[in-house]
């Protein structure tokens, strides 16, 4: 007899959902939402305290409904070790949302290597292999993908080369792996716009500009992003390949 996995209770009826970067801001959002039908693994990187006060918050919700793991999915190995824990956990998969994600500028003249690695690696390496290590766990449930991307993945921001660049690969690849893992897994991306404002204000990321320039005259929520997510997960059996702006009409004025 195989062993049974450690969460192996009456709740293994529910679909199980790995959100990275889940223990604040947008992910924390998404895990919440999904947590209303899901198990969850909130992946986390340094934030230790948070990823764990919420998984007791989803628990106390439902008793062994959420699990929080580290990764610094800085590379291929620690994808594939990641993917290996989070099926541990559960005994399955059924969506993977790929929301961690480095951000900050990096003026022409001052970008270094490791600027290059950090952004490209959190934003677009680390959801290339964690996808692959997990598309077989995600085909067998007839699973999806959900990859957040942004608005300036298409229309670039000043002063944040790599971050766009990134991001606009993270666009291509969910088009590319929707077309490759089809028809057992969908892919698709959110692209955010004016959703949570930087700690740091920098020249292209104005809040007032920006505001000024949005068609809802507003900025969104983060319950915005995770509705959206959560769409694409539960809810869109027949859409693949597909980016979805949740921008209030910003993209139209960039």
């Amino acid at each position: 007899m195989s062993a049974q996995p450690p969460f192996a209770t009456a709740n293994n009826a529910l679909p199980v959902a790995l959100i990275t970067g889940a223990a604040a801001r947008l992910g924390r959002a998404i895990a919440e939402e999904l947590h209303r039908d899901h198990r969850v693994v909130i992946h986390y990187r340094n934030s230790r305290e948070a990823a764990e006060a919420l998984v007791n918050t989803l628990n106390r919700q439902r008793a062994d409904s959420a699990v929080a793991i580290p990764s610094t999915l800085s590379s291929a190995k620690d994808c594939e070790q990641l993917a290996t824990q989070v099926v541990a956990a559960f005994g399955r998969l059924d969506a993977l949302v790929n929301n961690a994600s480095a951000f900050y500028p990096t003026p022409i003249g001052t970008a270094n290597e490791q600027q290059w690695d950090e952004l490209m690696g959190s934003n677009l390496k680390a959801p290339f292999f964690l996808s692959q290590a997990l598309a077989p766990q995600l085909a067998e449930h007839r699973g999806s993908i959900v990859n957040l991307a942004d608005i300036h993945g298409d229309k670039p921001m000043p002063q944040h080369t790599v971050y766009c660049a990134a991001k606009a690969g993270l666009v291509m690849l969910s088009k590319s792996l929707a077309r490759e893992l089809a028809p057992a897994v969908r892919v698709n991306a959110v692209a955010p716009g004016a959703i949570l404002w930087p700690e740091q204000e920098s020249e292209g990321y104005n809040k007032e500009q920006i505001l000024a320039r949005i068609p809802l005259q507003r900025s969104g929520d983060p319950s915005d992003i995770a509705r959206t997510v959560r769409f694409l997960v539960a809810d869109a059996p027949y859409i693949t390949g597909q980016v979805i702006a949740v921008d209030g009409g910003r993209s139209l004025n960039i």
